[in-house]
């Protein structure tokens, strides 16, 4: 117990170290929301890929390993596409956009081409991302709690403070500065941690084959990805479903606003392949120590436990503390930027663009940090009494935010056609449908993955939208 608190407090060091060293940055919105867009390639990398995986990563995609078995592969190979996709589509072009228009957050960028005297562009996205944000924000709350109690042995809610109260601490300080190069420093710490589990895991089972016959004698299904497509067509839909979990990639603004932060547009053809190489490793490290979790401890009652478990079970008090610091670096590594993301609706999006502020740049800055206080007290009210499961909780925002997002934000950069009504309804039409989805049909189509048909309705919405609006002026409203 005394190594993993002596480890605890060496990492809360490091955090506390990068807010005061980031401190100087935050006096203006686009150095407190973006860095000042000078961040190094490496950085924006390591970034991107640690706000994107949060502690659904280490909880939720490991206790998926550890409940489906081989099949969670095939959201390892969605979240590949996804993230090449995005990357390779959209991060070039939205930093040009960002730049030619001064551009601070997405909603900036989405309103960049048009004059939206009525705000409505920023109006709508400013409520997506704030409904979304609440959900995901409590979840990376709940995984903080999962995570002390379950190596530590903390209590639930207390662990969903203390979790918290660290995350708002350097966030608050530091900004996005800050939030960028811990990414880097809790991204490191996951990959190992991803690279080296899985391999502990696997020797301690008795090798892969050992690990495949253990499973296959409870359920031979575990141990096959192609055997959730042996049921026809409602296995194909759960195949898709779970490579559909990538597609959100493409419009999740918390990822989106990596590319806008780097220093030069050069520079992401080298950021590019490092998080790719990077992510696979998250993922199938993830999904790999969850099934050799599955063999050496069977009957979890909560799969999302596993991690923890093979930590304090197969590593000594030392390593096991080094192991809960990679776990809620996953869970800061998201919940931070998510903080900076709902702060910047509603100073940025809300108070200046919308409202017309007339505070200067520094003032609207130091709100900012208040705003982020507020939202994640929010965050722990909402998870002190609500343990859902992670996986499900994140996919749930993950899913609303990206087909809100996404499907507008591809045609606003490569189809010129793209009008002022058109924006607008891809993302109503995204968002509504991403929804409505799970609450109405999901359970009807085979639990297809609600983020399909939110981006097929966006885009679907969009141009249909956009090419009845066409003959009207660029300046909308």
């Amino acid at each position: 117990m005394n190594s993993v608190i002596a480890v605890m407090v060496v990492y809360l060091g490091l955090l506390v170290g990068f807010a005061i060293w980031s401190r100087k940055e935050t006096h203006s919105l686009k150095g407190f929301y973006l860095a000042g867009k000078k961040l190094p390639y490496w950085v924006v990398a390591f970034s991107t890929n640690a706000t994107g995986e949060s502690g659904w990563l280490l909880l939720g995609l490991t206790g998926m390993g550890y409940a489906v078995g081989a099949q969670a592969y095939w959201v390892v190979i969605g979240e590949i596409l996804g993230i090449a996709g995005s990357w390779w589509l959209i991060s070039r072009r939205l930093k040009r956009l960002s730049d030619e228009h001064d551009s601070i957050t997405v909603p900036d960028a989405l309103a960049a081409k048009f004059q939206d005297r009525w705000h409505l562009i920023r109006g709508v996205a400013v409520i997506i991302i704030l409904s979304m944000v609440t959900v995901y924000v409590t979840a990376q709350m709940v995984a903080s709690g999962k995570a002390l109690d379950g190596f530590l042995g903390i209590p639930y809610e207390w662990g969903v403070v203390a979790g918290s109260v660290i995350i708002i601490a350097y966030t608050f300080i530091g900004g996005h500065k800050a939030v960028s190069y811990t990414d880097v420093l809790q991204g490191v710490l996951m990959f190992l941690g991803l690279l080296f589990v899985p391999i502990v895991a696997i020797n301690a089972a008795g090798g892969w084959d050992a690990i495949m016959a253990t499973l296959a004698a409870e359920d031979s299904g575990l141990t096959d990805m192609f055997s959730l497509t042996s049921s026809g067509f409602p296995g194909w839909i759960a195949a898709a479903s779970f490579v559909g979990i990538g597609l959100p990639f493409l419009g999740v603004p918390q990822l989106l606003v990596r590319y806008m932060s780097i220093r030069e547009e050069e520079e992401l053809k080298k950021a590019r392949w490092v998080s790719v190489i990077v992510l696979f490793v998250f993922t199938f490290g993830a999904v790999t120590a969850g099934i050799a979790g599955r063999a050496l401890f069977p009957g979890l009652a909560d799969p999302e436990q596993i991690f923890p478990m093979l930590s304090s079970e197969l590593f000594s008090p030392l390593v096991a503390g080094i192991l809960l610091v990679i776990v809620i670096s996953a869970i800061m590594s998201t919940a931070d930027s998510l903080l900076l993301l709902a702060s910047s609706a509603v100073v940025r999006d809300t108070m200046q663009k919308i409202m017309g502020s007339t505070k200067s740049d520094h003032q609207l800055a130091v709100f900012g940090k208040v705003v982020t206080i507020l939202i994640g007290v929010a965050g722990i009210a909402v998870a002190w009494d609500d343990q859902r499961k992670i996986f499900d909780f994140v996919l749930y925002a993950w899913s609303g935010l990206g087909a809100a997002f996404g499907p507008t934000l591809l045609c606003l950069l490569y189809y010129k056609k793209t009008t002022w009504a058109g924006v607008i309804a891809g993302m109503i039409a995204g968002f509504a449908t991403s929804i409505i989805w799970v609450e109405q049909f999901k359970a009807e189509t085979y639990d297809l993955y609600e983020a399909i048909p939110g981006f097929i309705a966006g885009f679907v919405a969009t141009f249909v939208v956009s090419a009845l609006t066409r003959r009207e002026s660029k300046g909308g409203g």
